[in-house]
């Protein structure tokens, strides 16, 4: 970006994108311990076909936006891409019991749908502006269809994210086989001896889509006329680019092969 373009954009982030959490934890000495004890045994049990990992970058803020079959996919996904991820997950894992501890453990995101989900957003922004990885199921719920395409038209959180931390790579991820391994409602345990096959494709920043001819094509001179908009109409450009953004994430997710 420009100078003008970033200062721009700046102005429009502090005026309609999510504001940053106050305070949130960063540093979860269990969730690394949780990892090293698990993920051996998980890859050498698990039928596991794994492509694209070199398109996880190793260090910065990322978002790790995948499509959602299972209970199971947020453990594939840590599993696959190495990262720290920290999910963005409904609140009534939160409860009581183990679950509860697993999640507060690793730094899970608890996520209240009623006040749509602005504390849970809040907090992925303060991680990501902290360079973490943030996971995020573009769908907003687990596809509850029972016939393909599972695929379920994406909310624009992931979009809006991007938007206000437009520097972090959006990754998408696509998993094939994890409601074979567990289906919700049907079965109790997972049935590890079934295939999984993940699929990492090539990420992009909100910086590099918002002038690239494939995505929103914006010269400086539109992004520093956004800037001078007004309330309603900023909100109302914004609304268009990140529904654009969403599509075409969605439809790179089911190009890499999500059903």
């Amino acid at each position: 970006m420009s100078e003008a373009r970033e200062e721009a954009w700046a102005t429009i982030v502090a005026r309609s994108g999510i504001r940053s959490a106050e305070q949130v934890e960063l540093r979860y000495p269990n969730y690394r311990r949780i990892r090293v004890l698990l993920n051996p045994f998980m890859r050498l049990c698990l039928r596991l076909r794994m492509h694209g990992l070199h398109h996880v970058p190793r260090h910065g803020p990322v978002i790790l936006a995948a499509n959602h079959l299972s209970h199971v996919d947020p453990i594939m996904v840590i599993m696959a891409t190495r990262r720290k991820a920290h999910y963005l997950a409904k609140d009534g894992h939160f409860v009581s019991g183990p679950r509860k501890w697993l999640m507060n453990a690793t730094g899970q995101i608890e996520t209240h749908r009623e006040s749509g989900a602005r504390e849970a957003l809040s907090s992925a922004v303060a991680l990501l502006e902290a360079n973490k990885a943030v996971g995020i199921f573009p769908e907003g719920t687990r596809s509850k269809r029972t016939e393909a395409p599972f695929l379920l038209e994406g909310k624009t959180g992931v979009a809006r994210l991007a938007a206000t931390v437009p520097h972090a790579t959006v990754v998408p991820v696509a998993l094939k086989g994890t409601r074979d391994m567990m289906q919700p409602s049907v079965h109790k345990f997972p049935r590890f001896w079934r295939r999984i096959n993940i699929t990492i494709g090539r990420g992009t920043t909100w910086k590099e889509w918002l002038q690239h001819p494939d995505g929103a094509s914006l010269e400086d001179a539109e992004v520093v006329d956004m800037a001078a908009m007004s309330d309603d109409d900023l909100d109302a450009k914004m609304a268009v680019l990140q529904r654009q953004f969403t599509d075409q994430l969605m439809a790179s997710l089911k190009h890499l092969g999500a059903p």
